[in-house]
């Protein structure tokens, strides 16, 4: 499995990079632009990512744009509905706008509400379908 972590708060990514690293190569981006530039790289290359955690609140570009980017850039590669990278919005529980314009507005997937917690995110991993063993 390949992932993508995206946040600009360096304890975040850290835990999520601690959390997922035995299940997945990870990379990481600081804010939505790196986040875009590496998730178009992937399809480019041939090495799509299965999964993106995406902080909504970042500096430079932020979760919401950087995820309207990553679905237009998919629809760029005819990559479509549940064949698309899987989406967990990472978020604080005062966004909640912010996380639903991401569902409804950008494709998420699923979301989870910081400080992210271990057997929060492999439980919802698990029901979005990834095998963990």
């Amino acid at each position: 499995m390949r992932v993508l972590i995206v946040d600009d708060d360096f304890y975040c990514r850290n835990m999520l990079h601690e959390i997922m690293k035995p299940y997945a190569q990870c990379d990481i981006a600081v804010n939505g632009e790196e986040a875009v530039f590496a998730f178009k790289r992937g399809l480019e290359d041939g090495k799509a990512y299965d999964l993106v955690c995406l902080d909504l609140v970042m500096p430079e570009m932020d979760g919401q744009q950087a995820l309207r980017e990553m679905r237009s850039i998919e629809k760029d590669f005819s990559v479509e509905g549940d064949s698309g990278v899987k989406v967990i919005v990472t978020t604080m529980l005062d966004d909640r706008k912010e996380t639903h314009d991401a569902f409804f507005l950008g494709g998420a997937t699923s979301y989870l509400v910081k400080p992210i917690e271990e057997n929060k995110l492999l439980k919802e991993l698990n029901n979005l379908g990834f095998n963990l063993e």
